[in-house]
Order: structure tokens, then C-alpha cells, then sequence
């Protein structure tokens, strides 16, 4: 402990460990219960899963299609273009149900369905729309 001047440690399967040293001054525990409180409201996951599907977006328009046209390599695309494809249904039916609970306007939920399918756009609802 701090205070006999040891450092901390943590017990994996009974078998001590130091502790990352992130954990000393608290910043990387503090970012895993951020991250946890995220996942707690659908409003989170909701947040979650558009930076998720607006990432997988973006691979798809500058990593995989460049490779599937430029360079004859077809198979990156069929795999992050189906991943996408699932991330993107999720995040439209979390956009409406997230909506409908919450009691968005139309107009809130109409911007976070196109945000979608828009480059960056799923970040600028992030930002705009879906902050408390």
C-alpha cells in the first residue's frame, strides 16, 4: 500500500501482481467506470455503438473499397462490409427506440438516422444530438 510505501498489487488466480501504473494515479480505472456507467442507459450504448458503426464506416470508404477497386482485394470488404452491416441496423433500431423512450421530436430522430449514412456522421449525433 501507499502507505508502507509498497506499491499496490492486484491478485490474479492467487498469484500477485503489480498493478499497471496507470492504476496508481487512478486515471485508467477511472476511464474503465466512465465506460461502464456509459453501457448502463441505452442512451449510452446508444453513443457506444454509433462511434462503433461510425468507425466500421469509415474502414469501409478508405481502407476496403480502395483495396476491393484499386487493388483487386475484395475479401476485407465482404468482412468489416458485413460487421457494418449488422452495426448499422442496430444503431438505426437503438436511434428509434432511444427516441420514441426519451421522447425526441422527429426532426432528433429523422438527423440521427441520416447522421448514419453520412461520413463523420454518426460522431457530429454524438456531439449534437445524444449528449445529456
Amino acid at each position: 500500500t501507499k502507505a508502507s510505501g509498497q506499491k499496490p498489487v492486484s491478485y490474479l488466480y492467487g498469484v500477485p501482481k503489480p498493478l499497471h501504473p496507470a492504476d496508481e494515479r487512478g486515471q485508467m480505472n477511472s476511464d474503465l467506470c466512465r465506460m461502464q456507467e456509459l453501457l448502463k442507459s441505452q442512451l449510452g450504448r446508444l453513443r457506444v455503438l454509433g462511434f462503433i458503426e461510425g468507425v466500421s464506416f469509415l474502414l469501409i470508404l478508405f481502407v476496403t473499397m480502395p483495396l476491393k477497386y484499386y487493388f483487386d482485394q475484395p475479401q476485407p470488404n465482404k468482412i468489416i462490409g458485413m460487421s457494418h452491416g449488422v452495426l448499422f441496423i442496430g444503431y438505426c433500431y437503438l436511434v428509434v427506440r432511444v427516441g420514441f423512450g426519451r421522447g425526441w421530436s422527429w426532426k432528433v430522430i429523422g438527423l440521427g438516422l441520416l447522421a448514419s449514412i453520412i461520413p463523420f456522421g454518426t460522431f457530429w449525433a454524438d456531439w449534437k444530438l445524444f449528449r445529456e
